[in-house]
């Protein structure tokens, strides 16, 4: 009988520190010695799902193909595992409530009082096993939100708890990472908030097998052994994790730490040592002296990367490759509608222009100016679902001369809406999970900037969107020089728009960042990157 193990992996101190990163990094390595991989979150909030969740205080809502909303630790589980991932890895605690109050009210539990525990703590099992059993997973990696204390997140700990219990000590794992701080007054890194942390974890049932010790300098022996002592682990559990460069070092620095080899003695396996020399190549790639390639991310959270964290991603991975540093600028576009000059002058420096999604009207007559810059003068431009909307909307005002053009989104009642509700769309509905979601397949006209990119006539491709073109003004912009050359298969939607006359200005309804993984840039981002590099072969004008 096949038996999965289960990691589970908790953090302490304080959030922020990388529970993510650490799991992503244990699935990359598990992965990489040829175990099949699955990974969960298990998250405090009382939403659903991330849907309806503001990027600017959590973070970008990520999306996966089956159109699950969650939050952006995902986006690091897909590029980490290069594994599509799906809505049995995206648990909340809403989700939990949700269920066992449905159940209740059907009268599964046949009249019985409804608690935590059992009924609270057994719905989250059951999740945890619906994803094993899904996957049919060699190991499953479960990154339990929030940090240990936290009072929202104490039916996910006492699940945790019981799923040793009745799994067995030897298939169940627990990673705990924990901060360590750095006192600047007397030189002296602190390891008693960890302890105080494991503490925590003990008072819970839960005793960690690994300790990742988090820290933005070095870890000496003897914080080790005192980690080590104190917590009740094995000194070669204990493993340093100081900041570095790029988070793609931390599945090579946690193999040099022999992590692998002790998951593998805690379940019983044979050491299999993963091949991770496509991790120590990226690595290579982004530490070598490159050139660099200025790039605008034009949008209105730009005081916040985790807003456009698959973007941002996706952008430098494509670098990478192309053998460029990425050096990124954020454009704000609002401060470019009021005209600000300073702005202007860092937008009209950057090579490429990346206008991402997103919802709402703030910022938008500002990216509508900064689409027409790059389509008067030649930028090469890359429009993600709202920044294809607006490149079709500057497109019908000043070259169509409609002067109204606009979104339905942005004004329900002018009279020239480009892009709009669809007529089987209905608004009033809750704004929760009634977006256009998932992947969906799209085709690709052969004689185009998206067929010279993807090589291919049909691709799949992640959608998030409430608001699609407005198939009523398709023959008036193509005369004019569009080119829609991606649709849905019934050619109903239009999914890839470009400019006929342009090095490349292209933008897709759906979100190609949400499918670009760590070693495998995604071929519009490499495109609209090469069109740049490109660019600057070409003489300059005196």
């Amino acid at each position: 009988m096949h038996q999965t193990k289960y990691i589970f992996v908790t953090g302490g101190v304080l959030s922020g520190i990388g529970k993510g990163i650490t799991a992503s990094s244990i699935g990359a390595i598990l992965k990489a010695a040829g175990y099949k991989v699955f990974m969960q979150k298990l998250e405090r909030y009382l939403n659903i799902d991330a849907g309806t969740m503001n990027p600017f205080r959590h973070g970008e809502v990520f999306v996966l193909d089956d159109g699950t909303e969650t939050d952006l630790d995902l986006g690091h589980y897909e590029r980490f595992i290069d594994e599509s991932l799906n809505r049995y890895s995206f648990v909340t605690s809403g989700m939990i409530y949700y269920d066992v109050i449905q159940r209740e009210r059907k009268g599964d539990y046949l009249g019985r009082d409804i608690q935590v525990i059992p009924h609270i703590t057994d719905m989250v099992k059951e999740k945890i096993r619906e994803g094993a059993a899904q996957s049919k997973c060699d190991v499953m990696i479960i990154e339990v939100g929030g940090t240990v204390g936290d009072m929202e997140g104490t039916h996910f700990l006492e699940a945790a708890r019981q799923m040793r219990r009745e799994e067995g000590a030897q298939n169940v794992m627990f990673v705990h990472v924990s901060y360590l701080p750095y006192m600047e007054v007397t030189g002296e890194l602190k390891t008693k908030p960890t302890q105080q942390s494991v503490m925590l974890l003990r008072s819970v049932g839960i005793q960690p097998d690994i300790i990742v010790a988090r820290t933005e300098g070095r870890i000496e022996r003897e914080h080790i052994e005192k980690i080590a002592m104190y917590c009740d682990v094995l000194p070669e559990a204990v493993i340093p994790a100081p900041n570095v460069k790029t988070i793609y070092e931390v599945p090579i620095n946690f193999e040099k730490a022999h992590i692998g080899e002790i998951i593998s003695k805690h379940f019983d396996w044979k050491n299999k040592k993963p091949d991770l020399k496509p991790w120590k190549k990226l690595v290579q790639l982004i530490n070598t002296e490159k050139p660099p390639l200025d790039i605008a991310l034009a949008g209105k959270y730009t005081s916040l990367e985790d807003a456009y964290l698959s973007v941002t991603r996706a952008i430098k991975t494509a670098c990478y490759y192309l053998h460029r540093r990425p050096v990124l600028h954020w454009i704000d576009t609002e401060k470019i509608e009021e005209g600000d000059k300073e702005e202007w002058k860092r937008l009209k420096q950057c090579q490429a222009i990346v206008v991402p999604g997103g919802f709402g009207k703030r910022g938008v007559e500002g990216k509508i100016q900064v689409a027409r810059y790059a389509r008067e003068q030649k930028i090469p431009y890359l429009g993600l679902c709202l920044g294809a909307q607006i490149m079709t909307i500057e497109f019908a005002r000043n070259v169509l001369k409609i002067k109204d053009a606009t979104s339905e989104e942005f004004d329900p009642s002018a009279k020239n809406l480009i892009v709009h509700f669809m007529p089987d769309q209905h608004e009033g509905r809750s704004k929760g999970g009634t977006l256009r979601l998932g992947a969906q397949e799209c085709r690709i006209s052969k004689d185009s900037h998206a067929y010279r990119a993807y090589k291919k006539t049909v691709v799949w491709e992640r959608h998030r969107h409430r608001y699609e073109f407005n198939n009523a003004y398709k023959s008036l912009l193509e005369k004019a020089g569009m080119l829609f050359s991606g649709t849905s298969p019934s050619r109903e939607l239009m999914e890839i728009v470009e400019i006929k006359q342009h090095p490349f200005m292209l933008g897709t309804q759906f979100h190609p960042e949400f499918t670009a993984r760590s070693h495998r840039p995604h071929p519009l981002f490499k495109a609209v990157l090469e069109a740049a590099i490109e660019r600057e072969k070409m003489p300059t004008k005196k």
